[in-house]
């Protein structure tokens, strides 16, 4: 028989106190001795391997298991932020990429990428800043959280503000100019503005990408941060004003204002001052011209005539005028594009005997009308109803080898068809096309406008194939124009024509055009058409003008159709 023995209490408490630690022991002991250890573990040992040249098999092997974090990684790199450790923050940053559980976030990019810059190491910071600018892109981070991260961990490594150029210029690189030019802004607000050489390279691309307007943006924000042209930021627009066409243009300008010749760069400046000017921002345009006189980057002359053409701009001639006498005080000179832009304002008021008078003073002191002159006042003339006085004009102009602009012959074309001379305006236009005139979709609605007024259907449609004959486009408004002429003039075989066209193309049937198609439908006793169109127009969620369904309504009444009448 087994026999017991009575273990004594103190024995027993003993043993399951030194028995306790191991209680807790599981299938999850593995991860237990893959415990990450302190810093002070970490940091010092993995600096000291580094500094003896440890390369990442030497690391893997010394530290098989550690488990990294964004704090850990962050206070190895940062023992590592002098210039001459810089290497080993890279070899470390490597390294540590290579571990499955972890994955850097972009503070410890841009750590790294601050020792990198500050110890002239560019070539591989711009790698990282490039994976980092990647990974960004991918994700849903703002637009502007490497910079916002860049600026935030400025302080943490040995600062120094080249690393937030290396950013706008590896942006540039990258062709995400608007990111660049974001990144720049953010940067400039908290006291970082951008070098030059940044400026520059976002030019560049925005040229290269044909993003003119981007381009002037930019060059604009530029000059406010007082960061200013060089021959090659002025290369680089000169490039971007021939590709809008505008280079042209602006040398005329300069020439009616100054006879001598002028600098690309005055150029330059003249167009983004009109830019300014012609977006409504007189006051903004004002001050960069005075800033860019400060400069000697623009002229006097030609910011004088810059600053009145502005306050003609916003009808302010008043202004105008008092700055004009200050000027002409000062030995200012008039010139015939300060005359114009009197002359343009003057008209535009309504005051057209004013302008003309200016016109005839310009000529007297020896200054010639260009081509913008005589569209001010063709155009000021016809909205007054002066359309002899616009047509006269207009024959002078020819004489001077000048032609209409698009904005003025569609006033002359438009006052012609609304007196019953629409022929006086296509002949006018017959003459322009001659010479190299591309009329645009407005003009070719008016016309269709005034022969829907004197009820020649035939001449509707020959302005319609005219148009598809030359390639130009034809869309809502000429589409509108066609079919509610050809309804006024009672061609509704031909409307209803162009109206199935418009549905083969996919396109969509605008509520004018249903106005249109119902009216005329009335007006030839086709009341059941009539309602077929309404009927659509009403699922297509459209609704009919008060006159339109008026007119559906009586002639229903006088069909005797009272059961529609109803349903309507």
């Amino acid at each position: 028989m087994m026999s017991f023995i009575r273990i004594p209490r103190t024995l027993t408490h003993n043993i399951s106190q030194s028995l306790k630690p191991y209680s807790s022991f599981n299938l999850r002991s593995s991860q237990t001795l893959a415990k990450q250890p302190n810093s002070s573990d970490f940091v010092a040992p993995v600096c000291n391997l580094l500094a003896q040249g440890a390369n990442w098999d030497t690391l893997t092997s010394k530290f098989p298991s550690i488990q990294l974090t964004e704090t850990l990684v962050e206070k190895v790199l940062l023992n590592l932020k002098e210039p001459m450790n810089a290497k080993k923050a890279l070899t470390f940053f490597h390294w540590s990429s290579q571990d499955q559980n972890f994955r850097h976030g972009l503070r410890s990019y841009c750590i790294v990428i601050h020792i990198l810059v500050h110890a002239g190491l560019l070539t591989d910071a711009q790698a990282l800043l490039e994976s980092c600018i990647k990974k960004n892109l991918a994700s849903e981070h703002s637009r502007i959280s490497v910079a916002e991260t860049i600026l935030s961990t400025y302080g943490l490594a040995l600062p120094g503000p080249r690393v937030f150029d290396l950013l706008v210029q590896t942006y540039s690189k990258m062709r995400t100019v608007e990111l660049a030019f974001d990144a720049c802004c953010y940067l400039s607000d908290h006291g970082f503005c951008s070098s030059l050489i940044s400026f520059n390279s976002m030019l560049r691309v925005a040229q290269r990408s044909d993003k003119n307007d981007f381009a002037w943006k930019v060059y604009e924000y530029m000059i406010e941060r007082r960061v200013y042209p060089n021959q090659r930021t002025v290369e680089i627009m000169v490039d971007v004003m021939c590709k809008e066409g505008s280079l042209r243009t602006m040398t005329d300008v300069l020439s009616r204002i100054r006879r001598k010749n002028c600098g690309p760069g005055v150029i330059v400046n003249l167009r983004l001052a009109l830019r300014i000017f012609q977006e409504g921002r007189i006051e903004e345009g004002v001050m960069l011209l005075k800033r860019l006189l400060q400069k000697k980057l623009i002229l006097d002359d030609v910011m004088n005539s810059l600053v009145i053409y502005g306050y003609c701009e916003m009808g302010k001639l008043e202004l105008a005028y008092e700055f004009y006498d200050s000027m002409v005080k000062r030995g200012f000179s008039s010139n015939a594009f300060v005359h114009t832009s009197f002359i343009g304002a003057y008209c535009k008021d309504g005051r057209i005997e004013k302008a003309m008078r200016l016109m005839e003073e310009m000529e007297s002191i020896g200054l010639k009308p260009y081509d913008k002159t005589y569209n001010f006042l063709m155009g000021g003339c016809s909205r007054v109803g002066r359309l002899d006085d616009s047509l006269k004009l207009h024959e002078r102009m020819l004489k001077k080898g000048f032609i209409l602009d698009c904005s003025a012959c569609s006033e002359i074309a438009g006052k012609l068809s609304e007196a019953g001379e629409v022929e006086k305006a296509s002949e006018l236009l017959t003459v322009l096309i001659d010479k190299g005139f591309v009329p645009n979709e407005e003009i070719y609605s008016k016309l269709m406008d005034g022969y829907g007024k004197i009820r020649k259907a035939q001449e509707i449609l020959k302005i319609y194939y005219e148009m598809e004959h030359r390639g130009l486009t034809i869309g809502p408004l000429v589409q509108t124009s066609l079919i509610r002429n050809l309804c006024e003039c009672g061609d509704l075989k031909e409307a209803e024509k162009f109206v199935n066209i418009i549905k083969e193309k996919s396109m969509t049937l605008n509520s004018c055009m249903f106005d249109a198609m119902i009216k005329g439908c009335c007006r030839k006793g086709e009341i059941k058409k009539a309602l077929a169109f309404y009927d659509e127009m009403i699922q297509k969620e459209l609704q009919p003008c008060a006159n339109t369904f008026m007119i559906l309504i009586r002639s229903m009444f006088e069909v005797g159709n009272v059961k529609c009448i109803k349903m309507c």
